[in-house]
């Protein structure tokens, strides 16, 4: 028997139906904040990856998913979508117009070779928001916003809002001599990845995972990024800040928090939730004003983020959310051959009306579809026998209290509207 490969997992019902609650509460939340839904392809040119994500992140270096096509060309199923948004933007040019902002949203997989857990796998699916054209803190803090009202709509509560500041290149560049200065003597306990990295892009060392790494990442000596903010930047931070209390967002500043893509200036941000264990992020995100350039185009104020939806319907399902309400199913039993037929027109002119009807294509014993009725929780069963027919009616059984009525046939979708 061939299995699903390692790290992909099949969606079944009715697990599907809170996969389809996810995807509808974001189209309309998302809607209402004025963002459209784009889509672009699953696979792109490698080239896109290593200059937007950077080559020395663990995402390209070890993660993706690359091949070559019949023309030689290096391709890579994606790991991210801004990447893909930013080049389907430039592609299609809708970011010519100076001073107007560009909403956009996105659902679907994307591919990392990574180690699979619990809530992370190598096929795993995401929601997420871009918005360029906007350079103002309160673009910053709208988008983090969205995302922890989109939790609180789902029902997930007291979800945790961790945020802090790269700031620009001139303290970004500030902050890397301070932290050469402080690594440079330590290198020889660092992990091979970490020397490498110290050489290429001294921030990736932030996003090692080795313990003995990690400990002395979290040393009080440790710089803080923070501290090394310009004017511009921390007025900017300090403004994001501001705008979340306004709108009663709480957060923890938190100055250890980075993030594992080289894109990211200013603002970033990170929201956990306890209900899943080590992995407690359930997506994040930040300001990228210098991607869209570096791509193509011109410089262009951008910010988004991204929320893992394994993790979210894991977070989901540990919780006790009640679940909405259920279209109520109902039967059709079939007496014999003319009522299969009969039923196949019964049940078209019922969902018609919006109702869901389920009826069977062959004959059955009573008791075996009675049983199948049940199996679907189906709260009405529909039957007609040679009585019924000759009455031009049918008998509706209601399971939940067992009460049966008889109903003329062209009165029956009003036995359930």
């Amino acid at each position: 028997m061939i299995k699903a490969l390692r790290g992909t997992y099949d969606i079944l019902p009715p697990e599907t139906t809170l996969w389809q609650k996810v995807e509808q509460k974001t189209r309309e939340l998302f809607g209402s904040y004025g963002y459209g839904e784009i889509r672009t392809p699953i696979f792109e040119r490698t080239e896109l990856f290593t200059r937007s994500i950077g080559e020395a992140t663990d995402i390209v270096e070890k993660e993706m998913y690359t091949f070559q096509d019949r023309k030689g060309r290096s391709c890579s199923l994606r790991p991210e979508a801004t990447a893909c948004v930013v080049r389907a933007c430039l592609e299609h040019k809708l970011l010519n117009q100076q001073g107007k902002i560009h909403k956009f949203f996105y659902i679907g997989p994307m591919f990392r070779y990574d180690r699979p857990q619990a809530g992370r796998q190598r096929q795993f699916n995401q929601v997420g928001v871009e918005l360029f054209g906007s350079y103002s803190p309160l673009a910053d803090a709208e988008v983090i916003t969205m995302m922890v009202r989109f939790f609180e709509l789902l029902g997930l509560k007291n979800v945790s809002v961790n945020i802090n500041s790269l700031g620009d290149k001139e303290s970004v560049e500030n902050y890397k001599d301070e932290l050469k200065k402080f690594i440079q003597p330590k290198l020889g306990e660092l992990c091979p990845d970490c020397n490498r990295r110290f050489e290429k892009n001294i921030l990736r060392l932030l996003d090692c995972k080795v313990p003995s790494c990690k400990e002395i990442f979290s040393s009080p000596e440790m710089p803080v990024i923070t501290n090394s903010l310009s004017d511009v930047s921390r007025e900017h931070y300090k403004a994001v800040l501001s705008a979340l209390k306004d709108v009663n967002v709480n957060f923890v500043e938190d100055s250890g928090l980075v993030r594992g893509l080289d894109y990211y200036t200013e603002t970033i941000f990170e929201i956990t939730h306890n209900s899943i264990g080590a992995q407690s992020a359930l997506g994040g995100g930040g300001r990228y004003n210098n991607l869209v350039k570096e791509i193509g185009g011109s410089a262009t104020g951008a910010v988004g983020f991204a929320i893992g939806i394994e993790r979210l319907i894991l977070a989901l399902k540990q919780l006790d959310i009640p679940e909405e309400d259920q279209k109520e199913i109902i039967y059709l039993v079939s007496f014999d051959e003319a009522a299969i037929r009969e039923n196949l027109v019964f049940a078209d002119e019922l969902r018609k009306k919006g109702l869901t009807a389920i009826t069977g294509y062959q004959k059955l014993s009573v008791k075996a579809q009675m049983r199948q009725a049940n199996n679907i929780g189906a709260k009405f069963v529909v039957m007609r026998g040679e009585d019924e027919r000759a009455q031009e009616s049918v008998k509706v059984k209601n399971m939940e209290t067992g009460e049966e009525k008889i109903t003329p046939v062209q009165n029956l979708a009003d036995e359930f509207i």
